[in-house]
């Protein structure tokens, strides 16, 4: 049964966010992701929520263990009246905002809903990263992305919602020596919200999920509503990245498959089962190596025996000489990182689309960078959660995400505050 609470999913991505408050019922009315491949995966997740509540998941995992091909899946869904799930695939910008809203007042009237309680979502973060301005020799102050923030307040002041949740980066406080912030705080203000201590830099690791991710969330809401910023409350667990890898299948480079592929036998861990992560399903998808050319596999070797045996990164210039490719070798010296198999992951981000030299994975005897389905599950992504396209928008995707345990949540505190308006 879908919430008395309406949403509105602004810049969407692969649905991470969407994801928690899925899970928590609220009637999400529309998802707006320019992106064509996030688009494609926001698509089959909304449908597989949209069949569970009709009891009809044999469906979906017809399509998910490869019985059918996307386009039957699809047609099948159609079939049960799920046609419509309001993913609008488009850019929203000065030219396409009057269209989009339109739209989503459209379908606002087709299901009887006459006001949207909450709008999330956070627009990319690349701007506003601090490894993104260290990159650029302007320091993102020209990128137009800067700026996307703008559009999110025009929906709030065309949609009017009790509240809204905005998730973004940390290095937004700071980008452009804190003038977005500090423009952003004052335009709600104008807008009738309030802007006074809602805006908190919170932990990934704190909501359960076995990763350090600082982002802030900015939960806003109507200056004449009561409201206090939400306590979220503390997840404490003693679990290791290790018990998210050790039932999946062991993969040399270059192996493995996007299609199912059967789990390593004995019982998941208390982690992936108490999380949901392992939900229940035969076989897991989106479990393909990439491939490694020895030289680069030799460092893994040694990145992985530095920090296993001593918790310590190794250094560029402290690689044997005919394993270094690299002309500078004074700068950006922690090039290859492996991830913690006895503690918690550092952040996840984009960047695994390009190379895997940031996501060792601690196996000394695989010797290869984590896979898509794998960086998934440090996400807190259940393995039922399907993505969609090339391997490298998959990364992209799990890596612009917010960790649906989070997600879940701060969608839970989002009703206790909706209730008590």
């Amino acid at each position: 049964m879908a919430s008395k609470y309406v949403v509105l999913d602004m810049f969407a991505g692969a649905g991470g966010l969407t994801e928690g408050f899925a899970r928590k019922n609220f009637n999400i009315i529309s998802h707006i992701e320019m992106d064509h491949y996030a688009a494609n995966t926001l698509q089959i997740r909304i449908l597989y929520h949209a069949l569970k509540r009709k009891n009809r998941e044999k469906l979906y995992y017809q399509y998910y263990e490869g019985h059918i091909t996307r386009d039957e899946f699809i047609e099948e869904c159609r079939s049960l009246g799920l046609s419509d799930i309001g993913i609008i695939n488009r850019e929203i910008s000065g030219k396409t905002e009057p269209q989009i809203i339109n739209e989503i007042r459209n379908r606002m009237k087709n299901s009887n809903v006459s006001d949207i309680d909450v709008i999330i979502g956070g627009p990319p973060c690349q701007a506003y990263s601090h490894i993104g301005r260290g990159r650029d020799p302007k320091k993102m102050r020209d990128d137009p992305r800067n700026h996307l923030y703008l559009h999110y307040l025009k929906f709030i002041q065309e949609f009017e919602p009790q509240l809204f949740v905005f998730e973004n980066v940390k290095g937004m406080l700071s980008a452009r020596n804190g003038e977005i912030v500090k423009d952003f705080f004052d335009r709600l203000h104008g807008l009738g919200y309030s802007t006074d201590s809602n805006l908190k830099l919170v932990n990934s690791k704190d909501f359960g999920v076995l990763q350090d991710r600082e982002r802030i969330i900015f939960i806003g809401w109507k200056q004449d509503q009561e409201c206090e910023y939400p306590e979220f409350p503390k997840i404490a667990t003693q679990s290791s990245v290790w018990n998210l890898l050790n039932d999946l299948p062991i993969l040399e480079p270059n192996t493995g498959t996007d299609g199912p592929q059967r789990y390593r036998a004995g019982r998941p861990s208390k982690y992936l089962r108490l999380t949901d992560i392992r939900n229940g399903e035969k076989a897991v998808r989106n479990h393909a190596a990439r491939f490694h050319n020895e030289r680069d596999r030799e460092i893994y070797r040694l990145t992985i025996k530095k920090w296993n045996n001593e918790k310590m990164r190794i250094k560029y210039y402290e690689l044997p000489e005919d394993l270094k490719t690299h002309k500078n070798r004074s700068s950006f010296l922690d090039r290859f990182k492996v991830v913690d198999g006895e503690g918690l992951s550092h952040t996840v981000t984009a960047h695994a689309s390009h190379d895997g030299h940031h996501f060792i994975h601690p196996d000394l005897q695989q010797a290869r960078s984590l896979t898509v389905r794998e960086l998934a599950r440090i996400q807190s992504f259940p393995d039922n959660f399907l993505f969609e396209g090339s391997r490298g928008a998959q990364y992209t995707q799990i890596g612009n995400a917010v960790p649906p345990l989070m997600a879940e949540g701060i969608a839970t505190e989002i009703v206790h505050m909706l209730d008590n308006m």
